[in-house]
């Protein structure tokens, strides 16, 4: 069964584009094809990454978003031979992404022709995490009957309210039954790790790509090493792969 994952989140700046790249990459690895669209009108990070060849999808009519070139999503969706399709979509285009999805009863169409619809969505610490425990409620209300992983990514800090975890928080509970799983995006020193991810990110590098490099210093594709490596093993527990072949 082809699964399409939509990378949704109504906040900017949060790591859309990051999980869409670990996400393609992990199913790679995975001896998974693949088919990446971006359709960021603002920032198409995910097409930098030309080890993934990323498609990027043109949905501006002038200054406007035009809700109909989602079509061409649809289209690309259909006639993909990939058994995973990997949708990174920005805050720009969050609302109107999940307004043509509803108005076009597009997970039932999906559905329907035997495709497994999951909406991956990025919950952070700090600042931000009022934002984007807003936008997975909006995700769970209004899509109720698509399973919702949540990747959350302590980048911009804890992830705690009142000495609660994430599992204690009153959004978590609410949606328990919604979430399939949460992926913890790992968290490791900014002055060494950080900067060595930084750097990666910044050149729109792959891990595997990065690991072969040898101009690399030593320790610093060691440090992406053990990052990566820990990233697939969240993303393993998830059983994103194993589920999809469960009836």
């Amino acid at each position: 069964m082809r699964t399409i994952h939509l990378i949704l989140q109504g906040k900017g700046g949060v790591g859309k584009s990051l999980v869409s790249s670990l996400l393609c990459q992990y199913l790679l690895i995975n001896n998974h094809e693949i088919l990446a669209v971006d359709t960021d009108p603002v920032n198409q990070t995910l097409t930098g990454y030309k080890d993934l060849s990323v498609t990027a999808l043109e949905i501006m009519k002038g200054d406007d978003i035009d809700r109909r070139r989602f079509d061409q999503l649809i289209e690309d969706i259909m006639k993909a031979s990939a058994d995973h399709v990997v949708v990174d979509n920005g805050a720009a285009t969050f609302v109107p992404l999940c307004a043509y999805l509803k108005e076009n009863q597009t997970v039932d169409f999906l559905a329907e022709m035997e495709m497994r619809v999951l909406i991956h969505t990025v919950f952070t610490g700090g600042q931000a995490m009022k934002d984007t425990a807003d936008g997975l409620a909006s995700l769970a209300k209004h899509f109720p009957n698509v399973p919702l992983v949540v990747w959350l990514n302590r980048y911009f800090g804890d992830i705690t309210h009142d000495a609660k975890q994430f599992e204690d928080f009153k959004i978590y509970k609410d949606n328990r039954d919604k979430i399939l799983a949460l992926i913890r995006i790992p968290q490791k020193s900014a002055q060494t790790f950080g900067k060595d991810l930084e750097e990666l990110f910044a050149r729109r590098q792959t891990f595997a790509s990065a690991l072969a490099d040898d101009s690399l210093p030593i320790m610093t594709r060691q440090r992406l090493k053990i990052f990566w490596a820990e990233a697939c093993q969240e993303i393993d527990k998830a059983g994103l792969i194993e589920q999809e072949a469960q009836p």
